[in-house]
């Protein structure tokens, strides 16, 4: 069977190649450039615990060796400490903060090592026909040839080619904020922690520094962000240095210390979501498909979560043959969880940057101003979290046997210590992504004994059974505890990591139902659409 074609060589291109390869599916990466990339420290990314583990996953790299993974997080207005997070063991899970070449190139080193991933450089897409068996993609350059297919993804960033052939439409807001950027190195008093700094005391007359953000980066490196005046001013190297001694001097309350500068740019923040993210055989993801950035939200993690969502989905197609109603999951699901990102943003908008709003009428609002920016900057709340898919076209009917857990359907499930058919310990995100699904049986106390002792006790021997009879690949898997779950409850998880339903107890017919619509009940209904198509040629 043909491979599945992918445009573009960024982080999204390669992890969605990446992620196909771990299901044993083919693909070839239509790459424009050189096949490297420029390192740019200024130019950085922010991945969430569930991206990172994605990543990790599929490249075999120890992440946090080649990025920073925050200390904490502080919020501060004027020179009052408004909120602080502190990461770690009894908080929540750091993130993880690296330059965008770095994740590249790690990204780049897997794919050189996978037999199953074709890379051809200097390869620009100008053409895309697709019949109902496969799509064909023309490129120019050097290697100008046709490429076959058996489905294509546009991951190919804000001005995609493929969007653009498949006449999709783009619509949004442009230039929703431009910030001021800087990559040095330096020492500064909250080492490890990044900040969010709104109204500086020092900032110079106007609205120019009225709010700065420093991350920190591996080697004593930070990037630093100023939020600038709506407007194009131009921002010329002179003023961003005045900016950076300015700003320097004012969090070490005295002279500028000494600080190497290695990168400097203008982020220009658009806000944009595709039409459609699906035509026919032909896909997008990724900028491609959107954009988001507004108050330190990061539009590469959604575009990871793409990947992460389509990739199963494809390899289910690539194997078993067509499952539209899948496919077509992937729009429903991504398109509706990016809009809800954009509209909390363009509601918050207003409010936020409109100088006055929230904070004229409400004593202490600025306060509840801070906390809406933190939620952006470090994954929560709705302009942060990157949401579920409570309402999926995949998710099962309801069930009596279904039971409620502190994961809620739809969302990613927690990462907890489970036991695999081989006996071996790992964690549940270990087990994602091979195209099945994961049943898990919540059975207090099987940590302690050895496999052989339970495997064929109580209710295991009837869930294998059943797991052995579902419509779809399935693994089981045995956790001694899961947040919110009582004993001998079985979770029922797709390969992309979401919950699609818990019941109380072994139901071999509720499950059975339940991984039939993950699958977009394709099992039963195309098999009776292919008949009735067979009756309707041979009239």
């Amino acid at each position: 069977m043909d491979p599945v074609i992918i445009v573009g060589a960024g982080p999204v291109g390669l992890t969605l190649a990446l992620a196909l390869a771990r299901q044993d599916v083919p693909t070839v990466v239509l790459d424009e450039g050189p096949g490297k990339d420029e390192p740019r420290p200024a130019r950085t990314v922010v991945l969430r615990e569930d991206t990172t583990a994605l990543l990790e996953r599929l490249t075999g790299a120890d992440l946090g060796e080649l990025g920073a993974r925050w200390a904490g997080w502080r919020s501060l207005r004027r020179k009052q400490v408004i909120s602080e997070v502190v990461f770690g063991e009894d908080g929540p899970d750091a993130p993880l903060h690296l330059a965008q070449h770095v994740l590249t190139d790690a990204l780049r080193t897997a794919v050189a090592a996978q037999p199953l991933v074709k890379m051809a450089v200097d390869s620009r897409v100008d053409a895309i026909e697709q019949e109902r068996s496969g799509v064909t993609a023309h490129t120019r350059g050097p290697g100008g040839t046709w490429w076959r297919g058996s489905h294509l993804v546009g991951c190919d960033g804000t001005r995609s080619t493929v969007r653009k052939l498949q006449d999709i439409r783009f619509p949004g807001r442009t230039a929703v904020e431009r910030h001021a950027v800087a990559a040095l190195r330096v020492e500064l008093p909250f080492e490890g922690h990044a900040l969010l700094h709104r109204m500086p005391p020092w900032r110079q007359s106007g609205p120019s520094a009225a709010e700065i953000t420093a991350r920190p980066l591996p080697d004593g490196v930070w990037r630093l962000d100023w939020l600038l005046p709506p407007g194009k001013d131009l921002v010329t190297p002179e003023t961003l240095v005045a900016r950076i001694r300015e700003t320097l001097a004012g969090w070490t309350d005295g002279a500028t210390p000494a600080y190497e500068l290695l990168d400097t740019g203008v982020h220009t923040v658009h806000h944009r979501l595709a039409r459609r993210w699906r035509v026919g055989r032909v896909f997008i993801a990724g900028d491609a498909a959107h954009q988001l950035g507004a108050f330190g939200t990061q539009g590469l993690d959604e575009g990871l979560r793409d990947a992460d969502n389509l990739a199963w989905k494809l390899g289910v197609a690539w194997h078993r043959g067509p499952h539209e109603p899948l496919l077509d999951s992937y729009q429903a699901e991504r398109r509706a969880v990016i809009a809800a990102r954009l509209r909390a943003a363009d509601q918050a908008l207003p409010v936020l940057r409109g100088g006055g709003g929230l904070r004229t009428l409400m004593p202490g609002a600025g306060r509840g101003h801070d906390a809406l920016l933190a939620d952006g900057h470090l994954g929560r709340g709705p302009l942060g979290a990157s949401g579920g898919y409570d309402d999926s076209p995949l998710a099962p009917g309801p069930s009596e046997a279904e039971i409620p857990v502190e994961t809620a359907p739809g969302a990613p499930v927690a990462d907890v210590r489970v036991t695999a058919e081989d006996g071996s310990f790992v964690r549940l995100r270990d087990r994602l992504g091979r195209g099945a699904l994961l049943v898990v049986l919540i059975a207090p106390g099987t940590g302690v004994w050895d496999r052989k002792h339970w495997v064929s006790a109580g209710v295991m021997p009837r869930l294998a059974a059943a797991v052995t009879a579902l419509p779809h690949p399935a693994e089981l898997l045995v956790a001694e505890s899961y947040p919110g779950a009582p004993a001998h409850s079985v979770l029922l998880v797709r390969p992309d990591g979401h919950l699609v339903t818990a019941f109380g107890g072994v139901r071999p017919a509720d499950l059975y139902a339940a991984a039939e619509a993950t699958g977009g009940g394709t099992a039963r209904e195309e098999a009776e659409e292919e008949k009735a198509e067979a009756r309707s040629g041979a009239r």
